[in-house]
């Protein structure tokens, strides 16, 4: 970060490519967790720079065909936002973010504006059939199966898609871990379409489902383009949806007994919950230990897709800032984020939830549990008071 030589990169890289597999994953872990998380949460348009050099000696290494200034000089073209002018593709190819959040906040409001500027094109979304799931209702948006392992090894997330270099297609990139943040190559130049969504926006306090908004309308003329979601119908109503999922940041979480009290509130407070198991054990663990003193409050186990099914028809939604908020913001369902963990204030401000409903988002500056539980059980009270 301060852009610095780093002379620990070589050796780094030598145990993240080592034929040892546990050596190998923790070595790319520390790698792609420490280092390449922290430079893109930091939204510091300099720090694009810094990782776009750093990482480029990356994919080298790995990949040796690939030459480092090739590279750098290829992003220093593909980062500028081009207006589109060519005729218009047969297929469109728009990579996940992976994340479920983030496919929700940034790379949806993407998947609207294609299909508003290209009604006759195919329009896959590339990545997880997790992701998909949450647009499958869509008859417009396809899949295009490609996995990434988030706890892979640096050889397995540097691997190249097949099949979305066709003639007559195009890939838009919001800045997917599939293409390494725009770095690595995937098809011709002339399409492939870059939202470099660490650096757009510059010193602004714009969130990042605004952000996208802007560079769709000023890259493929789309001015309305909006976060959405499109899950397979579930109608199951909950009245409050409660997810305490942080996507394996447990800086994200307050400490205890801060969830079990919240649950106790809501149901003192006589609200029907359903809480959300998660997919981590011990995120799992934590919300059965809470079903284990509140019998009464419903549980979710499964598919992520049905819980945001139901987050939509839900009355209210809290959590913290994981893909829950995002999901309840573009549906306009009411929602409380405990908004802890972000390692900058622009981190906050881009993944603030954008939508059309009421949101009401915690910023947590003193993380003691008590204090943390009268900010959210306030904020309830005060959306009973107005209903």
């Amino acid at each position: 970060m301060a852009d610095r030589p780093w002379p620990a990169l070589g050796p780094l890289l030598e145990k993240a490519t080592s034929d040892n597999p546990e050596l190998a994953s923790a070595a790319s872990r520390a790698l792609f967790t420490t280092v390449v998380e922290r430079l893109g949460d930091l939204f510091e348009p300099r720090l694009c720079d810094v990782y776009a050099r750093l990482f480029s000696e990356v994919i080298t290494y790995v990949r040796p065909k690939l030459a480092t200034a090739e590279l750098l000089s290829r992003y220093s073209r593909v980062r500028r936002a081009r207006r589109f002018a060519g005729g218009d593709p047969r297929k469109v190819f728009v990579l996940s973010r992976i994340t479920l959040g983030a496919d929700v906040a940034v790379t949806s409001v993407v998947l609207d504006a294609m299909k508003r500027r290209f009604p006759s094109a195919a329009i896959y979304l590339v990545g997880p059939k997790k992701n998909w799931e949450l647009f499958a209702a869509d008859p417009q948006i396809r899949h295009f199966p490609f996995t990434y392992g988030r706890t892979g090894s640096v050889r397995e997330r540097l691997a190249t898609i097949p099949g979305v270099d066709e003639d007559d297609s195009i890939v838009v990139d919001p800045d997917s871990r599939l293409s390494q943040l725009g770095l690595l190559p995937l098809c011709s130049e002339d399409r492939y379409y870059f939202f470099e969504s660490r650096g757009y926006g510059g010193e602004g306090t714009e969130s990042l489902s605004t952000l996208t908004g802007r560079w769709v309308a000023e890259t493929f003329g789309v001015s309305d383009a909006r976060a959405y979601i499109a899950p397979l119908p579930v109608y199951q109503r909950p009245e409050v949806t409660v997810s305490f999922g942080v996507g394996e940041n447990p800086e994200k979480r307050i400490d205890d007994p801060f969830e079990q009290d919240l649950i106790g509130s809501l149901v003192g407070r006589g609200h029907a919950v359903l809480v959300d198991k998660g997919a981590g054990a011990d995120e799992t663990r934590r919300v059965e230990n809470v079903l284990a003193i509140f019998p009464m409050v419903e549980a979710w186990e499964g598919d992520y897709a049905p819980f945001a099914s139901m987050i939509s028809r839900s009355q209210l939604y809290i959590g913290y800032d994981s893909a829950g908020q995002h999901v309840a913001a573009a549906c306009g369902v009411p929602l409380i984020s405990v908004f802890a963990g972000y390692v900058s204030d622009r981190m906050f401000q881009r993944w603030y939830p954008t939508g059309p409903g009421p949101r009401h988002v915690i910023k947590v500056t003193d993380r003691n549990p008590q204090r943390v539980l009268r900010s959210v059980i306030g904020t309830i009270d005060s959306l009973r008071g107005e209903a």
